[in-house]
C-alpha cells in the first residue's frame, strides 16, 4: 500500500486544490502498485483487468501533464 502526502490549498471560496504535479505523482504511483499484482495485495482485481486500470491511470496522467504544459505555454505568451 501506498502512502502519500498531499499539499491542499484553501481557495477564498472554501474550494480546495491539490497541485496538479502531486496529482500526476499519484496517479503514476496507484498505476505502479497495479503492475505489481498478486504482491500489490489486490486479490479483487484479475490481471487483464488490473493492466487495464494501470494503462487507463498513466494515460489520465499523462493528459494532466499535456493540459497543464498548454496552460503554462499561454500564459507565456
Amino acid at each position: 500500500m501506498i502512502q502519500v502526502s498531499v499539499t491542499v490549498i484553501t481557495t477564498p471560496d472554501d474550494r480546495l486544490l491539490i497541485p496538479a504535479e502531486q496529482v500526476t505523482d499519484l496517479l503514476r504511483q496507484l498505476a505502479s502498485e497495479l503492475s505489481q499484482g498478486p504482491e500489490a495485495d489486490l486479490s479483487d482485481l484479475d490481471p487483464e483487468t488490473a493492466r487495464v486500470f494501470e494503462h487507463l491511470l498513466v494515460d489520465l496522467a499523462d493528459q494532466v501533464d499535456t493540459e497543464c504544459i498548454a496552460l503554462a505555454s499561454e500564459s507565456e505568451h
